[in-house]
């Protein structure tokens, strides 16, 4: 565990405290599609499918992506049992996310 770990999962516990974030593939797309989406985070143990899904989706809108470990650690950021991609709705947030990560 490393600090920057520590400070990215904060960050993102705030985030979602502030109702800056949403969760799932269907929202996650939805949001990238509206343009909402500032950045997508994807654990690394996604499916292939979703995956790829989210890739195409967010490559084709221009949203960054970013890979965290797996599903655990970013379900557990936002204080959910596991998720497999978030979404960042705010500037602010994901710009200071994307330096951590």
């Amino acid at each position: 565990m490393h600090m920057k770990d520590e400070k990215w999962k904060s960050l993102l516990g705030l985030a979602n405290r502030a109702r800056k974030i949403i969760s799932g593939e269907e929202l996650v797309i939805k949001e990238i599609r509206n343009n909402n989406a500032k950045l997508v985070l994807i654990a690394k143990d996604a499916s292939a499918n979703t995956y790829k899904k989210v890739m195409d989706k967010a490559s084709y809108y221009n949203v960054q992506v970013k890979e965290v470990e797996n599903r655990f650690e970013l379900g557990h950021a936002i204080g959910k049992e596991a998720r497999v991609v978030v979404a960042v709705l705010d500037d602010g947030f994901s710009k200071s996310l994307t330096k951590l990560l």
